[in-house]
């Protein structure tokens, strides 16, 4: 009877994990809280919690890092040799930024090709967001939400599905801690004036454009961190 008691409560807390991650918005690669903001959300045990964790990575649902977090999986990428977690432990950074210069420019190019006007709208407002962010936190967060539109703005779900598998792998490679001179970035960040040429160039339909821009954005962001790849 104890056993089914626990057998309950644990099946409990994994349907109350899976309505958290489901209504919380998550995508493939983004992080879950920490166990202790987990605990308090979901009015948990420590020990349930982690039966439960451990359920939903058994079910592929996530995968974990130690070190780094639990983040949410991607549909059919946790098993075999597509395993992130994997992955993530031989992929170096160097090499993670040169998938991103094969994949991204090709998809801000079908972007200026396919994006609806309502598409573009949208990736605009994430542009403006991620210009005005208060922090280096949510300029990350606002930054890697304006690639992810851009790549729904595709309207290819093929390409879509590669963007998240590669950002998935990109949150959990092992990257040096930057150092900030400041608390948010210049308004002089070159990111900024990179993201409004992409911008530009996919509202005016010109996907060589678009495919270069998104290139050169690449390239800075590439060359800040490691120079030449």
């Amino acid at each position: 009877m104890l056993m089914n008691s626990v057998t309950v409560d644990t099946d409990d807390v994994v349907s109350k994990l899976r309505s958290y991650i489901a209504e919380g918005g998550y995508k493939p690669g983004d992080r879950l809280e920490s166990e202790r903001d987990l605990i308090v959300r979901l009015d948990v045990t420590r020990a349930r919690l982690r039966k439960a964790l451990d359920t939903l990575e058994h079910e592929g649902a996530i995968w974990r890092h130690v070190g780094k977090g639990t983040f949410i999986a991607s549909p059919n990428v946790t098993s075999g040799p597509s395993n992130l977690k994997l992955l993530s432990q031989q992929v170096t950074p160097v090499q993670l930024m040169r998938a991103r210069l094969s994949l991204e420019p090709a998809i801000a190019r079908e972007t200026a090709l396919h994006a609806s006007e309502e598409a573009v709208r949208h990736l605009k407002h994430s542009r403006d967001l991620a210009t005005e962010a208060p922090n280096w936190d949510e300029y990350e967060a606002q930054d890697d939400n304006f690639h992810r539109v851009l790549a729904e703005a595709t309207d290819n779900v093929l390409l879509l599905s590669l963007f998240d598998h590669l950002n998935a792998v990109r949150r959990a490679v092992a990257w040096n801690m930057v150092v900030r001179s400041s608390d948010r970035p210049s308004r002089t960040h070159s990111s900024f004036a990179e993201h409004d040429a992409i911008v530009a160039a996919i509202e005016a339909r010109d996907p060589k454009a678009a495919q270069d821009a998104m290139r050169a954005h690449l390239g800075s962001v590439s060359a800040r961190l490691f120079g030449e790849v």
